[in-house]
């Protein structure tokens, strides 16, 4: 994927047409001579947030980059970039079959270890809208998680349809991977992207997982998003 990452950077930026189901202006483009595909997502094409700051595009961007911090390998690669339509995010378009989703992967055991990472990460970056339908595989059995932009939110206010790991142990290399983060200072480029508040309220979520050593439970009956796909 670093080839990939590279590529959204490089070359004059095609728009194909805008992306179906998106709330914000999002879309479809082709970047450069190898007319790599990716989704463009600018801040200028954003519907104000009552309860999240103008420029979300640049939380998808966190994301990616906490993704690649940890190791975890969830996100498709997503920069910065400055677009058709003014500064955005640009993340390598995944191909994919839109009828298979979260609750059409999660039973196979090929995928519990992705998911297992994916619930730990989507806790420690309050992910708002984990939907089923934001998780593709890919045609080489990689699946990856898309639309990231509410995210970090200082307030918890975690909504994920991933909850079927409740009351599960975390597994080892995961609450390694989160005691790094926790150890080590945060990387500086946290600060480009979150306020001091969100960057502290990232390590208490993620000092919380680990103390506690297991995954948790929704009990307030209202950690879904909606609609669920």
């Amino acid at each position: 994927m670093l080839e990939l990452s590279e590529a959204l950077h490089d070359g004059e930026v095609e728009i194909l047409g805008r992306m179906p189901w998106s709330s914000n202006a999002t879309f479809l483009v082709e970047i450069g001579e190898n007319q790599t595909r990716a989704v463009y997502k600018p801040g200028r094409g954003e519907r104000p947030l009552h309860d999240f700051p103008p420029n979300v595009y640049r939380r998808e961007i966190a994301t990616y980059e906490l993704s690649e911090h940890l190791g975890f390998d969830l996100i498709p690669p997503t920069i910065e970039h400055d677009g058709p339509y003014g500064i955005g995010s640009m993340q390598a378009f995944i191909e994919t079959d839109y009828d298979v989703h979260y609750f059409t992967l999660r039973d196979d055991p090929v995928h519990r270890s992705y998911f297992q990472r994916l619930c730990a990460f989507d806790i420690v970056t309050n992910s708002t809208d984990r939907k089923a339908g934001h998780c593709l595989l890919d045609a080489y059995g990689h699946i990856w998680a898309i639309d990231n932009g509410l995210s970090f939110h200082r307030q918890f206010k975690l909504r994920t349809v991933i909850w079927d790991f409740a009351g599960e142990q975390i597994p080892e290399a995961i609450t390694a991977a989160l005691l790094r983060l926790i150890d080590d200072p945060l990387p500086e480029w946290l600060g480009d992207f979150l306020d001091p508040f969100e960057r502290d309220a990232l390590l208490t979520r993620t000092r919380a997982l680990v103390d506690a050593g297991e995954f948790p439970f929704d009990e307030t009956g209202w950690g879904h998003p909606w609609p669920l796909v």
